[in-house]
């Protein structure tokens, strides 16, 4: 029989006991974070049912529980970033129990409930407060001499108000911060902290202070590299997109039970900016040293945003073989799988060119920066309709008409302005032919 303690409830039994550990995502993988546990110690899970929530720099997603078990133990925190192949829970046996410990410090625990001369004893956590913090943050915290009095002193961001790794990285650079300010000479004692709060801004800024979710750390990481990388010059041009709206007014219905597919503006934006890759194929390229790298495949990335506050580019692998029902299709999958976080490390690396469609949520116009490694991003906006000026039987004449801005962002590295230019035209040209000529 075992016991395992958990700093907050021992495990007894002796049936099954299974290391969950982290999973490897890809080959270029070797870390993720945890953003969500599903579960807490003493919960009961089925096979294959979600136990935790990772992200790592290529996805996120959610991991099963391998067996039918009770959650026995949990070695880390949400925002924990850990090693692939690191256990990161213990599940064990149905008919296994779980004790409660004694609540102050110097009772007897279990030791009233079961013969510690018995039982093979593993302390996870010794800390006097009886908080759980993980071996990750216990590390960080003896490398930084950190004492358990400042540690009990921090307001976790994780499960239960536990300690996460961003929680202690932060106080210890606060501390930092202090302490130069004051020439070093200045010591942090349990006085200092409770004149300053280090983990709230002041109550006089009327303000809420926020740790970022690992998404947003990602986006905005890659936004900073891609700012610091491209040379951005944007360009933009006005579309007309009367044959579009036509034909989705006709045939959308009728193509939904014909093919289970429903076609939108963006399939009909994606299927042109294939044609247009085609035709200027250095847009399609990545900048590889002093070299350029021109694919002879168009792996199309579509923005795809999260709730709350995320974004990821899954892509339509080879999408110059598909016509433009498949785009369509392809556009409708990835979203569902990105929303649903099903998508696989494959979905979103190789991108050659992307598209954001900022328009859904009524922009007009946008300056989109390039996603990485590519030199180009097509910006997308609402289609609204206006009054435009037409010539009819070489008459002006204002009309009205569903427009449409689109925004081209390249990387002046490699993209000069004549050849954007050429570009946004192509795609222009494409959307504002008769349907029958571009389908």
């Amino acid at each position: 029989m075992n016991i395992f303690i958990t700093g907050e409830k021992y495990l007894q039994g002796t049936a099954m006991r299974v290391e969950i550990i982290m999973p490897k995502m890809g080959e270029s993988i070797t870390e993720g974070t945890i953003i969500k546990w599903n579960k807490k110690v003493g919960d009961s899970v089925k096979r294959d049912e979600i136990i935790f929530e990772i992200s790592t720099d290529k996805v996120d997603s959610e991991i099963p529980s391998p067996e039918d078990g009770i959650i026995g133990e949990i070695l880390f925190n949400e925002g924990d970033t850990i090693e692939v192949g690191k256990t990161v829970a213990i599940l064990i046996g149905a008919e296994d129990t779980i004790v409660e410990v004694g609540g102050s410090e110097g009772s007897s625990g279990i030791a009233s409930n079961v013969n510690n001369n018995d039982l093979n004893v593993e302390t996870k956590d010794t800390v006097p407060d009886e908080k759980f913090y993980s071996p990750l943050v216990l590390n960080i915290a003896q490398k930084e001499g950190v004492s358990f009095k400042e540690l009990s002193k921090i307001q976790g961001a994780g499960n239960n108000n536990r300690v996460t790794k961003n929680d202690i990285l932060s106080f210890i650079e606060k501390r930092k911060s202090v302490q130069e300010q004051s020439g070093n000479s200045y010591k942090l004692t349990e006085k200092n902290m409770q004149e300053k709060d280090f983990t709230s801004e002041s109550s006089a800024d009327n303000a809420e202070r926020i740790p970022m979710d690992s998404i947003r750390q990602k986006v905005m990481h890659k936004m900073i590299e891609s700012r610091d990388t491209s040379v951005h010059v944007a360009g933009v041009v006005e579309v007309d997109m009367s044959f579009v709206s036509d034909f989705l007014l006709k045939k959308k219905d009728i193509l939904l039970n014909r093919e289970g597919i429903k076609p939108t503006y963006l399939s009909f934006i994606s299927y042109a900016a294939v044609m247009a890759l085609r035709e200027y194929p250095l847009l399609n390229a990545s900048i590889e040293g002093s070299f350029i790298r021109q694919k002879r495949f168009v792996n199309l990335g579509i923005a795809v945003s999260i709730e709350p506050n995320g974004l990821i580019v899954p892509n339509i692998k080879n999408a110059q073989e598909m016509n433009l029902l498949g785009i369509a299709r392809s556009i409708n999958e990835l979203a569902s799988k990105a929303r649903t976080k099903k998508l696989v490390p494959d979905d979103i690396t190789g991108g050659t060119f992307t598209i954001t469609n900022y328009g859904v949520f009524g922009t007009l116009i946008g300056t989109p920066i390039i996603n990485q490694p590519e030199v180009a991003i097509l910006g997308v906006g609402a289609v609204v309709k206006r009054p435009v000026v037409v010539e009819m039987q070489d008459i002006d004449a204002i009309a009205i008409k569903p427009m449409m801005y689109l925004t081209l962002s390249h990387d002046h590295r490699l993209v000069d302005g004549m050849l954007g230019g050429k570009f946004l035209k192509a795609i222009k040209d494409n959307l504002e032919k008769p349907i029958e000529n571009i389908l």
